[in-house]
Parts: C-alpha cells; sequence; structure tokens
C-alpha cells in the first residue's frame, strides 16, 4: 500500500496525510469476517472542500477511509486507488483507520486559525459504517465538537448514530447540530444487492424518528434515485410517503451519478443483476457522470409533488398524524452492524 503523496482526500500532489506506521489488522469475528483494518495516525483530520465541488460546505471530517457498506454506486470509490489500492472489493474490505482522529481534532479546533466554520461528516464514506462499532471514534469527535460549540452536520446510512444520542443532544444545547439519513428506495432485493452492508431502509427509517423525536433535526437524502430500477412514479412515491411517515424534516432527492471509478463497478453490478439495462445506462450517461439535466428535473419535480401531498416540512407533523407507521423490522432487517459482513460478489469490470 501506499501511502506517501497522499493527501486531504482528494488528491495525490498535496503533503502526505498519515505517517509511515500504519498497522494491519484482521479480527476473525462475523461482523468483521473479510474485513482488513489499516489503523493510521493522521496529520490532519478537518478537510477543505475543493473549490470546483457542487457540496454545499466548506470543510469536512472523514474517520475513515473505504466503506464496509459496499454500496456499489459510492461515488467515494475511487479515492481508494490513492493508496494503491482497487476501487471494487478493496474498497469494501480495506478500511482505513484514522486511529488519532479526536485528539487531532481537538488541536484543530484549538487553533488559533480555526474560525469555528460548520463541519460536516459522512459527505465521503459513511462515519458509523461497521468498523464504527470497533474504534468508536465518533464518540471523541461529537465530544471536542461539543466543546467547541462548533456546528456541524451528520449524513449517514448507519443505524449507529442513534449509540451516540446523548452527546447529539448535549452538542445541540450549545451549537448547531443536523443530521441526514440517505434512504434511495425501499425496494428489499434491490436493497440487498446494491447496499449489502447497511440497515435496511426501513431501519434508517427509524433512525430519522428517533433522531426527530430527540430535538436532533432529521431530513433525508432520497439518494441515489437509479435510473429504470427505482425511479417509476409508483416507486418514487411510495418511498416519499415512508419518508414522511418517520417525521423526516425534509427530502432532497438525488439521482445516480457516475464518477470514475464509481462507474466501473457500478456497470459491473449492472451486467450480473440487470444486464438488459446496460444500453440504456449507456445512453444516459453517455456524455458524463451525471444524468441529463431534463432527467433529474423530472424526479425533483415528481419528488417535491409527492412530499407537497404527504406534508414534508412545516406541516409533517400533522400530516403524519393521517399515515400508516413504518413497518416493523423484520429479522432479515437487523442493523448491519449487529450483522456478519456478506461474501464480496466477484465482478468483472466492464
Amino acid at each position: 500500500m501506499r501511502w506517501d503523496n497522499l493527501g486531504r482526500d482528494t488528491a495525490a500532489t498535496t503533503p502526505a496525510l498519515f505517517g509511515m506506521d500504519a498497522v494491519t489488522r484482521t479480527f476473525d469475528t462475523p461482523e468483521f469476517r473479510g474485513i482488513t483494518f489499516h489503523e493510521v495516525r493522521a496529520r490532519s483530520i478537518v478537510n477543505r472542500v475543493p473549490g470546483a465541488s457542487r457540496m454545499p460546505f466548506e470543510w469536512t471530517i472523514n474517520p475513515y477511509r473505504g466503506c464496509s457498506h459496499a454500496c456499489v454506486y459510492c461515488f467515494a470509490r475511487k479515492t481508494h486507488s490513492y493508496l494503491d489500492l482497487d476501487s471494487g472489493l478493496d474498497f469494501d474490505s480495506q478500511i482505513v483507520v484514522k486511529v488519532n482522529a479526536p485528539e487531532l481534532l481537538r488541536r484543530e479546533l484549538a487553533a488559533p486559525r480555526w474560525k469555528g466554520e460548520h463541519i460536516a461528516m459522512g459527505t465521503n464514506v459513511d462515519c458509523y459504517q461497521r468498523a464504527e462499532g470497533r474504534y468508536r471514534l465518533m464518540p471523541g469527535i461529537l465530544a471536542a465538537l461539543r466543546d467547541h460549540a462548533n456546528p456541524f452536520s451528520i449524513l449517514t446510512k448507519g443505524s449507529l448514530i442513534l449509540r451516540d444520542l446523548d452527546l447529539l443532544v448535549e452538542a445541540s444545547r450549545v451549537t448547531e447540530v443536523s443530521t441526514a439519513v440517505s434512504v434511495g428506495f425501499l425496494d428489499r432485493k434491490l436493497w440487498n444487492t446494491v447496499e449489502p452492508g447497511t440497515p435496511a431502509p426501513a431501519r434508517r427509517l427509524d433512525v430519522c424518528r428517533t433522531l426527530n423525536d430527540h430535538g436532533i433535526p432529521c431530513g433525508v437524502l432520497m439518494a441515489p434515485v437509479l435510473p429504470y430500477l427505482s425511479d417509476s412514479p409508483e416507486q418514487l412515491r411510495e418511498t416519499v410517503r415512508a419518508i414522511a411517515e418517520a417525521g423526516a424534516t425534509s427530502v432532497t432527492p438525488l439521482v445516480l451519478h457516475l464518477r470514475p471509478g464509481a462507474r466501473e463497478w457500478y456497470m459491473a453490478w449492472l451486467s450480473v443483476h440487470h444486464p438488459r439495462l446496460i444500453s440504456r445506462y449507456k445512453a444516459l450517461y453517455g456524455s458524463g457522470a451525471y444524468a441529463p439535466t431534463w432527467y433529474q428535473r423530472r424526479i425533483t419535480r415528481q419528488v417535491h409533488e409527492f412530499a407537497d401531498e404527504f406534508g414534508i416540512g412545516p406541516s409533517r407533523a400533522s400530516a403524519a398524524r393521517r399515515l400508516r407507521p413504518v413497518p416493523a423490522l423484520t429479522a432479515e432487517e437487523t442493523p448491519a452492524e449487529e450483522t456478519a459482513v456478506p461474501e464480496p460478489t466477484q465482478l468483472t469490470l466492464l
């Protein structure tokens, strides 16, 4: 593995981010079987977002690289190539753990140059993936942000965030705290193949409900909407309805985008599970990473119409009373943090 010349989670041309004293560990337990952890001491933890980014924030914290959630569409897959690891199976199973993240964050927040700006987490890989169940980096990170009254937000697919509910509540008393869960669709079969290491969509919506019930604002990033797989009006309406039932403060649709690294891996997955769609995807994404503007606008318009129908937003509380509750979880929908890692699917890159 190459640690030299790796910088700031985005490019290999800035000063090295890690020292050379990395420790590699594997744990022969069901929840971590097949995963290798590379424990490193980071040289910085608060990262500036590149100016060309579409992200609506300037600073991030990413305590992990790689993600056992194994979402085949994950846009962060390309970052693993900076470590001489591949963006496919390695991204899912070779996890870099910045073991000194909490102590490093306290130092950076206390530096005179830091102005207390908003920090986003979970925007690259999930900070509540199952590795967090072992390494417990987030409690220290949240405590540091709380103690410095530094505003922050968290995006996650992981139910493990509820372990830190007390810390989130404490932080919300002294600074601005917001959260969001990512739920692009409800289809169980699709979830099992495209997001194999994540908690079930219904479980994520339970997380949304719990956070809001405890005064932590939680919206839903309805992402990704997968063309020809989860984008029919009926599917969109069902998903928005469930989001409303969960009491989400907002719903924001985001159509699948396929950057290099993610594109090859997703198309390989598509060739195995939905080969009939290959030509349609090549036509839709032939000109770049993003679906055509007309398609994105259509999805956004439909989701907004359904959101209005079900009262997501200021009127969501009264609307929720008119809706059925989200069905209880079945045994098959146990949070992924508590289950064994599925055997990786061997794909051939196209």
